[in-house]
């Protein structure tokens, strides 16, 4: 079955060797070294031209917006500028199919908002792309506001996206098996999404969606964990924080259904989105791959998964598909 629809994806990444180099500056180890945990995927992250287009044209991406792979250590904004100017200069060659989020210098909150308008003024990326810590700090820390002031002035777009944190990870996820394992779970096997999650429920807390009203934050992996907890913590928050001193403007679900996008990236399994479905608004859900961690092909089956056994209508379809985020990111999915 073809699939009738064109596509945008959003979690889409690629690796810079700037990056590389300032991990090397740092005496850090890589976190993509080709010897480590994903370092097979890292051929595929540093293409950018012959087999991530191919793979577009062969699974149905019509457009890419790419961000770089998510950082151990916070970069600098020499390093960040590199980044951007070398992702910009990639999106040029096929401007009609990638679009860019830029990579800040989160440590540096005003240096961060200022790479972030030249990126969206001058670059014409659609956003940004933030790691879900800064070597261990989390952004409900109003030292980082800096960051979603900018954004909210420019109507743009921060996607929070899971990253390592080597401060959680040995109270939490070391224990009486192989570090390997360890590794996995303090990541992509629950950590990562798990931490993602609560960074959004500590921004909440902190009132940073009462400072910032129009800030939009992208959240991926069908929602970081947070569909299912969302009841309970809206529940919880309304009627047990007002008690407590905390006297938000807006409830957790009114946060939810108009200042948050849910993504698919890579989550392609129909009981979670059937959740999805039901605890987010249809118009503010966006497919997305995760590319080369996740595969388009796997993604297409997914959406073609969903009309087959018609858990949507063609039109909330086409909306996922990419007409949500043509709306979001103010792109169109024309192929050229």
């Amino acid at each position: 079955m073809s699939f009738p629809y064109p596509t945008i994806t959003v979690e889409e990444h690629w690796l810079s060797q700037s990056v590389r180099e300032f991990y090397a500056a740092k005496s850090t180890p890589d976190p993509y070294d080709e010897n480590g945990l994903i370092g097979r995927i890292v051929p595929s992250l540093v293409d950018f031209r012959e087999q991530r287009f191919k793979s577009m044209n062969d699974h149905g991406v019509t457009v890419q917006v790419v961000s770089h792979a998510p950082n151990t250590l916070a970069l600098d904004p020499a390093t960040c500028t590199k980044v951007n100017d070398q992702l910009a200069a990639l999106i040029h060659e096929r401007p009609s199919r990638f679009a860019g989020f830029a990579t800040l210098p989160m440590a540096e909150p005003e240096a961060a908002g200022e790479e972030l308008r030249r990126c969206v003024q001058d670059l014409g990326f659609v956003g940004t792309l933030v790691d879900s810590n800064c070597e261990g700090r989390f952004y409900d820390d109003d030292f980082f506001w800096p960051v979603f002031k900018a954004a909210e002035e420019l109507d743009v777009p921060v996607y929070l996206h899971p990253s390592a944190n080597e401060h959680t990870k040995p109270l939490l996820y070391d224990g009486n098996y192989p570090a390997s394992v360890a590794e996995t779970l303090s990541q992509y096997g629950w950590g990562w999404h798990n931490e993602t999650a609560i960074h959004f429920l500590r921004l909440y807390a902190a009132g940073v969606f009462d400072r910032f009203p129009r800030l939009q934050l992208m959240l991926g992996h069908l929602g970081e964990m947070v569909p299912f907890m969302l009841d309970r913590v809206d529940r919880i928050s309304s009627l047990a924080w007002p008690q407590l001193g905390v006297k938000l403007q807006r409830s957790l679900r009114q946060i939810w259904d108009e200042n948050v996008w849910v993504t698919t990236s890579g989550m392609f399994y129909l009981p979670q989105m059937e959740l999805v479905l039901k605890q987010c608004k249809p118009e503010r859900i966006i497919y997305s791959v995760d590319y080369p961690f996740g595969h388009n092909d796997a993604g297409l089956e997914f959406l073609k998964m969903l009309k087959s056994k018609q858990v949507v209508t063609d039109e909330v379809l086409e909306g996922i598909a990419y007409k949500n985020a043509e709306r979001l990111l103010r792109i169109k999915a024309t192929a050229g």
